[in-house]
């Protein structure tokens, strides 16, 4: 364990609970990991990639999973016209690509992240669990479904995140 119980933001939330608290405890714990896998390193830490040919990196599952809440909860559930943070006709992996070892693009990085969290946490407490938003297809997902699939979003790339952490510095877990 490379984190003390006594310090980590997961520990201390809700263990019962209803629907929503349940979806929105186990959502906020996945997010906190991606955080917390993240805690302590510096810009080439965060934006060393995982193996050739992957872009894949710490700094940009960050900005991937920016671009992932501002998707669904700002665009296909709340119905915004909110421009993608980092995807283009050019470059649809740019969230990935454009994850440099630079200070400034670490610091932009987290604030689009925690910027994301906080519209998607308001969103979710807002509306019914009911709430039908549509996928990218077009088809209708419930508020329900999207909690669901964000936990597991997340805890799919945390496990990218387990790994690519060990390759920096040998911390595993948690």
């Amino acid at each position: 364990m490379f984190i003390d119980r006594g310090s980590d933001p997961r520990e201390g939330g809700l263990h019962q609970g209803d629907e929503r608290a349940t979806l929105t405890e186990f959502l906020r714990c996945q997010r906190l990991t991606l955080q917390v896998k993240c805690d302590g390193l510096d810009a080439g830490q965060l934006a060393r990639r995982a193996v050739q040919p992957s872009t894949m990196s710490l700094l940009g599952l960050v900005r991937h999973m920016a671009e992932v809440e501002r998707a669904w909860f700002q665009r296909r559930f709340a119905g915004l016209d909110a421009p993608w943070r980092y995807k283009t006709e050019a470059d649809a992996d740019a969230d990935f690509n454009g994850a440099a070892p630079d200070q400034a693009v670490v610091e932009a990085a987290w604030a689009a992240w925690h910027d994301e969290v906080a519209f998607a946490e308001q969103f979710t407490r807002d509306h019914d669990l009911g709430f039908v938003g549509r996928d990218s297809d077009g088809e209708p997902i419930s508020l329900r479904e999207l909690l669901v699939h964000m936990i597991e979003e997340y805890a799919r790339h945390n496990g990218h995140a387990d790994l690519l952490r060990e390759c920096i510095d040998g911390r595993v877990g948690q």
